[in-house]
Parts: structure tokens; sequence; C-alpha cells
């Protein structure tokens, strides 16, 4: 099959779902890429967490602080827009567990863990504060990712009502997966210590979904209202490797969207794992 073709079937796939799709994908052995949809805007939801994965662990580089550092939970946050405060409602959070410890301490490693591996607000919100929204998306541009803009955490509703949101496209997705594949995001060390978190993702329901058990995905989910995302680095057993990501919005059915997206997790890894495939 020719990648015009799995392009075609891709399209014809995503075409049974009322809403609109991207996909950008990158054989990291070939070069061979696949791209649709790709500089499509689509609110980032929790996707936005992976960058803000990578500029912890490009300030605690820097000497800014610690991944060992200990800070106290708290529900308490600031608008981006007028610094008034918000808490978090634990209901609409994917993680809850945290908001029974408030007070206690936890370390900044664990609390980027369950940012990613359960995409717990609470956890997000803290660390976002503590880095700094616009360095990273400042981080994002020195990447090479223009597109994707962090600007506030998670439930800022004031925020929100003026339009002030997290976006992100496929392609800058990818551009900032295929980094940390290839050891080029700070130095190897600090790519090898965020896939290990990100192998451990609790929602596997899109790229993982359909594919064989030894074939690892170091990946990171988002979803609200309409909108079903994942984004990672798909790990074969003799160490090939791919990124794929697949955005979506205007969903009208998320579970049968999911479904679909999650075929075209499998018809690319088919793709990839025939060996008589021809170099396009």
């Amino acid at each position: 099959m020719t990648l015009d073709k799995l392009k075609d079937q891709i399209n014809d796939k995503l075409a049974e779902q009322p809403g609109k799709f991207s996909v950008a994908f990158k054989d990291l052995s070939t070069g061979e890429t696949l791209l649709i949809n790709e500089q499509t805007y689509f609110h980032a939801a929790s996707t936005m967490k992976t960058p803000v994965m990578i500029e912890v662990y490009k300030q605690a580089a820097a000497g800014s602080f610690s991944l060992n550092d200990s800070f106290v939970l708290r529900n308490q946050f600031k608008s981006i827009v007028d610094s008034s405060t918000f808490s978090l409602n634990p209901d609409d959070d994917s993680e809850q567990e945290l908001y029974r410890h408030l007070g206690e301490k936890r370390s900044l490693y664990n609390l980027v863990y369950d940012m990613i591996i359960m995409s717990s607000n609470l956890a997000t919100n803290m660390v976002i504060e503590l880095v700094n929204a616009r360095n990273v998306t400042q981080t994002m541009r020195q990447l090479g990712a223009g597109k994707i803009q962090v600007l506030r955490g998670v439930e800022d509703a004031r925020a929100y009502a003026k339009g002030f949101n997290n976006v992100t496209t496929s392609l800058d997705l990818l551009v900032i997966f295929e980094k940390m594949a290839r050891g080029e995001i700070i130095d190897s060390t600090a790519c090898d210590a965020m896939i290990r978190i990100l192998l451990d993702q609790h929602f596997n329901e899109i790229i993982p979904a359909r594919l064989p058990r030894e074939v690892k995905v170091a990946h990171k989910t988002g979803n609200i209202s309409h909108v079903q995302h994942d984004s990672g680095i798909v790990f074969f057993p003799n160490g090939k490797k791919y990124v794929l990501v697949l955005l979506s919005k205007d969903l009208q059915d998320e579970e049968k969207a999911k479904k679909a997206m999650a075929e075209v997790s499998e018809m690319i890894y088919k793709y990839v794992s025939r060996s008589d495939k021809p170099i396009d």
C-alpha cells in the first residue's frame, strides 16, 4: 500500500463520523509523513499538559527548582484575566484523590506524573502557576511549534468567557513529540524521563486501543465536550518508532469518534508494520 492510499482510507474512515478531524503521522525511521488538516487550530484540552511537562523539565535543568521539591496541595488559583481566585470542582476532574489531601505536600515529580497519566487538573494548575504559561508557549516556539498556545490553567471561567483558550495543531504536537523521541528536548535523559511518564498513561481508548500489547505508546490524551484528542510516540519491540497525533472537534457521538480514531491508529500501525511496503 502507498502512503496516498493510506491517506484516502483514513479520510474515508473519518468521514463516517460527524465532526472535524486532524491527523499528523511521521515514521521516524523512514521519514514518511502523512498530514490531514495539520494546520487547523483545535482547543488543546489536556494535550497542553505535555508542553507544560516539557517546561518543568526545562526549568529544572536550568536549576530553577528540583523535581524532588515539595509543594503544599491547594485548590485556589488566580484567573489570568483579573487575578480573581477560583477553585476546581473535584467532580469535573479525572483524578480526585489529590483533593482528599489538600494541605499536604507532594513532590513536583508526583504532580507532573498525575498531570500526565491521570490528567489531574489540580496538579496541572499548580504546575502551571509554578512555571508560568507564557514560558510554556515561548519554549514551544523555540522547539519549532509555532501555533501551540498555552495561556492558562484549567477551569479559569473568566478567561474562558473572554476567549482565552489553550490551542494547538496536530503538526505542532508532532513537532514536539518527534523532538522528544529523538532526545532533542533539553537532553536525552530528560526526554527519556518524560517518555517514561507518558508510557504510564491511564487513558488508552484511542491510539493504543487496537494495537498489539507488545507495542508501547507514550502519549497524552485530551477531551472536553465534543472534543477527543490523542498524541504521542508509538514504540515497536524492535526499536522502530513513529509519532501520531489525532485531533477532533465538533463531534456528535464521542464514543463512535473515538472508535474511528482508534481504527485510524490501527491502520497506520499496520502500514508501518509491513516490511514489504514501498518507500514513497
